[in-house]
């Protein structure tokens, strides 16, 4: 089995805009608009993410562990190692990593619709600090291509994971908050320059 993920990262300013442009693309909704819990593990030591590993518990329709490892770029798309695997009770694993010494480090939540086209992946994801798609596939070719078809650019590829660009945006605004929550979040909008971003579709 090949654990290998590829995908690109997008900010985007309309996402309802490119949602139609899906649609008219011949996209299939695979799975409707739902949140998303994620919760990051690792040692009080922060061992894991100092190996640039990450341990992700995530609860949307269903509860999932992840494992990611080994990110690199390849023209502007994140290959990386993931191994994912579904469980039945968020509380029950999340106890039994604890045991093993892994506890919550930060909590994240979106918003996320899933688009099918062909063999990629199109993911429309909302969060606190703004509006991102997802484009996986197994090569870059498929996903240069996808990007090219919604009229999306290339080159404003977000090239970290949205904790990577939550804990740029929480240097650069000055914000003490912690987790990347709805809640946590309100009231508070950040620049694109907080963000170091630029709007993909624009």
């Amino acid at each position: 089995m090949d654990y290998q993920e590829k995908e690109i990262k997008l900010f985007i300013k309309n996402l309802p805009t490119l949602a139609e442009r899906l649609r008219l693309c011949g996209g299939e909704l695979i799975q409707p608009r739902v949140y998303e819990k994620n919760i990051r593990l690792d040692t009080s030591d922060a061992k894991l993410q100092q190996a640039r590993k990450l341990l992700r518990l995530r609860q949307d329709d269903q509860v999932r562990v992840t494992f990611k490892e080994n990110a690199h770029l390849e023209d502007g798309v994140i290959t990386r190692t993931e191994i994912e695997f579904g469980v039945t009770d968020l509380d029950a694993v999340q106890k039994l990593f604890e045991g093993l010494g892994y506890y919550p480090a930060i909590v994240y939540e979106k918003y996320r619709s899933t688009y099918r086209l062909g063999d990629v992946l199109v993911m429309l994801d909302e969060l606190p600090i703004g509006n991102f798609v997802e484009i996986e596939a197994l090569n870059n070719i498929l996903i240069e291509g996808m990007v090219q078809m919604l009229g999306l650019d290339g080159s404003k590829a977000i090239q970290t994971n949205y904790l990577g660009l939550w804990a740029m945006a929480k240097q650069n605004a000055g914000l003490k908050v912690h987790d990347l929550t709805f809640q946590a979040l309100e009231g508070i909008e950040l620049s694109l320059e907080a963000l170091g971003v630029q709007p993909a579709d624009m």
